[in-house]
């Protein structure tokens, strides 16, 4: 039996491909080259959304500074749609393998969840590995980020029991960190929603079923965790809020939203994690989409699968 890909995300790759040209890949470690390539495919990639922010009239934003763990300023920006009375509210992590990604380039993404849902987001810009952060820096950003909103919530409408982290890929697995750290801090979350999270630093074996529908190889994967890792990487030392699949235990932990394509590397892992929440009786939804690579919904927003896992996104948050 061999996989199908969906054939909307196969024709909006040939389009990718026809564009772009031949190019090479980079060498396993040259994070550089891979921060580079990352970046003009995230920049590629906002392109195909609507401009912020005249194509999000209702969405208001506004820059502000955290402080992180160790002392460091963390930009962070707080997205609000006008005339809306928030309530609950999101914390996000942007993707981008844990070395490359940006706020700015995620305006759109976020100012969307916000126009459709009304409720309001707040956008960490994370330092990157390795010239900026290593090991759990970015989930203690994003945990910075969740600390400020909660300490803000009554002078922005927000309820603090009803604040959610969110994140996809690199930025799914550090809202999963930022999970984990704000169980073990006592501090309550309403939900926690990774879209095809990077989890589990161990992941480096390739498969060569998937291999020909890779748009996050298992080369890239080995370059982002080591950028992150350091001397840490592939030992025991690793901490799980930089790896959430290393945990001990999930006991404690928010309820999740998982959501996943079957031709993505990650897949193994964000079933598992999910699986593991499970077995805890923490209350999980998983989706697996069929024929979907990673960053499926980036890569052809408008096809089916996009929408139809935006709905279901939508329609979380909106619950929050």
């Amino acid at each position: 039996m061999t996989y199908t890909l969906d054939p909307e995300l196969a024709a909006a790759l040939q389009a990718l491909a026809e564009q772009s040209g031949p190019a090479p890949l980079p060498e396993r470690d040259d994070w550089q080259s891979l921060r580079a390539m990352g970046t003009a495919g995230m920049q590629w990639m906002t392109s195909l959304l609507p401009a912020y922010p005249s194509g999000y009239p209702d969405v208001k934003a506004s820059s502000h500074t955290v402080r992180s763990r160790d002392g460091a300023e963390i930009p962070v920006r707080y997205y609000g749609k006008a005339d809306s009375a928030p309530g609950s509210a999101v914390v996000y992590a942007h993707s981008g393998g844990m070395i490359f990604g940006s706020v700015d380039l995620y305006d759109p993404v976020i100012a969307g969840y916000v126009q459709a849902t009304g409720v309001p987001f707040l956008s960490v810009d994370y330092r990157l590995a390795p010239d900026e952060a290593t090991g759990t820096d970015p989930a203690e950003d994003m945990f910075a980020g969740l600390t400020w909103l909660r300490d803000q919530a009554a002078d922005l409408g927000v309820d603090p029991n009803r604040i959610a982290v969110m994140g996809d890929s690199a930025g799914g697995g550090i809202a999963a960190g930022t999970a984990t750290l704000a169980r073990d801090r006592g501090i309550h979350l309403a939900r926690q929603l990774l879209m095809y999270p990077m989890l589990d630093d161990r992941n480096l074996t390739a498969d060569p079923r998937l291999k020909p529908y890779l748009a996050w190889t298992w080369d890239d994967n080995w370059t982002g965790w080591h950028a992150l890792l350091g001397t840490a990487f592939r030992t025991d030392a690793v901490p799980p809020a930089a790896a959430p699949a290393r945990l001990d235990t999930v006991e404690g932990l928010p309820p999740a939203y998982v959501e996943v394509g079957e031709l993505d590397i990650f897949r193994a892992e964000s079933v598992t994690y999910a699986q593991r929440l499970a077995d805890a009786a923490i209350p999980v939804e998983l989706h697996v989409h069929s024929g979907a690579v990673h960053g499926y919904d980036r890569l052809a927003p408008t096809s089916l699968l996009a929408r139809r896992a935006m709905d279901d996104r939508r329609r979380v948050i909106s619950a929050l």
